[in-house]
């Protein structure tokens, strides 16, 4: 005789409300990567010639800071939800460090090309990068302030509320997922 096993209920992580904010955001960056092909194909010279003044390299190391970071995240959601505090909070800084880290080296890497005179009115891809850039910085710090408010959250005194870890995490997987894209557009697609 076998005895039916019961699985966890299956859900959408974290509050609805930011999978409704996820999908705007992912509306508007299509929008920024669309208008950076369209102008892109009607100059592919001047793109060419300027993605050369990037580092592949630099934008690699930011690629895989950020992958990291999203490990850590998903790892300390899912200690979070094996009650492993401890676990949970420890990777969730791991994952704030390396999204500091990824700050660090996009404002090294926007100091080097403002140094050598690459500014937003440089020339068209120029203006694309900073913008989809800057962008997403914004996004990677405000995802830094909610992985502080998480961290808080799991070394509160009362049981951590789940459905807000979820959310916030979902919401660092997202920045993620943009720096994926804007690294395919701008760093390697030739």
């Amino acid at each position: 005789m076998t005895t039916a096993t019961t699985l966890p209920a299956r859900h959408l992580p974290g509050d609805p409300s930011i999978w409704v904010f996820v999908l705007g955001d992912m509306v508007i960056f299509g929008c920024y990567f669309a208008a950076y092909l369209f102008d892109r194909g009607h100059d592919h010279e001047l793109f060419l010639q300027s993605q050369q003044h990037l580092s592949q390299g630099v934008g690699a190391i930011n690629t895989l800071i950020l992958l990291t970071s999203s490990l850590f995240v998903a790892l300390s959601t899912q200690a979070a939800r094996a009650a492993d505090l401890r676990a949970a909070s420890g990777l969730l800084t791991l994952g704030g460090a390396c999204g500091a880290g990824f700050v660090l080296l996009k404002s090294y890497e926007w100091y080097s090309k403002l140094s050598a005179g690459l500014t937003i009115s440089s020339n068209a891809f120029f203006m694309h990068y900073y913008m989809m850039t800057s962008v997403h910085f914004f996004h990677v710090l405000l995802g830094l302030v909610i992985l502080v408010i998480l961290r808080r959250e799991l070394q509160g005194s009362a049981p951590p509320r789940m459905q807000l870890l979820e959310t916030g995490a979902t919401y660092w997987h997202m920045v993620d997922f943009l720096w994926i894209i804007i690294f395919a557009l701008v760093y390697l697609m030739r």
